[in-house]
């Protein structure tokens, strides 16, 4: 039986890369002129538009790679949303939940932020962690204690002012890249992707004594080499 082709296969670059070009573009606020600087630096000429379509391509399975990997989160979810505007003036809403640990359970981009959006990402957001959670913490938008009570009547709900301001703060590493996007199925493709290179790379160092944070972040970086299969 033949072997399973390897996904870099008819690349001419090599697949350490195209991950780091991958992970730079979703680690840090970079455009992709900017990634191909900095490969440019290192002696890697490779045009953005390469760039682009690596990410495109690879972005994606990675961050279900890493996701897989991980496993269920909290059972703590914090939700929020925010409205946001593409690059061709199409408006949407972005609906982000992270767990009591600060880890991004998931993300949507939706046209409203009525019940029947909050239903839909109540149900995505139930299939990712395989479970339903044990408290949501929301604003005061009508529409979480509609679908709670159709989706998750048994999970309690919290929704105190300022009790969600874990998810409010979540919204800030990318509200500053939001107007590179010209889709709203480009902000829901990079935001994807962005959310499980946080979480796998975000570390609490201010929480951590030096040797057990590099120790984390090694361990970080071998994962990210797993799920690439660069190593």
């Amino acid at each position: 039986m033949n072997p399973t082709k390897s996904p870099y296969h008819g690349y001419r670059f090599s697949p350490e890369i195209i991950d780091h070009a991958v992970w730079l573009n979703h680690r840090f606020c970079l455009s992709f002129r900017d990634v191909e600087d900095l490969l440019v630096e290192r002696r890697i000429a490779v045009s953005y538009e390469t760039i682009r379509s690596w990410c495109n391509k690879f972005g994606p399975a990675y961050a279900r790679k890493v996701k897989k990997h991980r496993g269920s989160l909290g059972d703590t979810w914090y939700l929020d949303e925010v409205y946001i505007v593409t690059a061709q003036g199409e408006r949407r809403y972005l609906w982000r939940a992270v767990d009591q640990d600060g880890d991004v359970l998931d993300i949507l981009v939706q046209k409203h932020k009525d019940r029947r959006a909050a239903v839909f990402f109540f149900k995505k957001l139930m299939k990712g962690q395989g479970c339903t959670a044990r408290l949501l913490i929301t604003d005061k938008l009508p529409s979480y204690s509609a679908a709670r009570k159709v989706i998750m009547p048994t999970s309690m709900h919290c929704h105190e002012r300022y009790a969600n301001n874990r998810a409010e703060v979540s919204h800030e590493h990318t509200r500053a890249q939001e107007r590179r996007f010209k889709s709203p199925d480009q902000v829901q493709r990079f935001l994807t992707v962005h959310s499980q290179v946080h979480n796998l790379i975000r570390i609490g160092r201010h929480l951590l004594r030096a040797a057990n944070y590099r120790l984390l972040r090694s361990r970080s970086f071998e994962t990210w080499q797993q799920v690439t299969c660069a190593c």
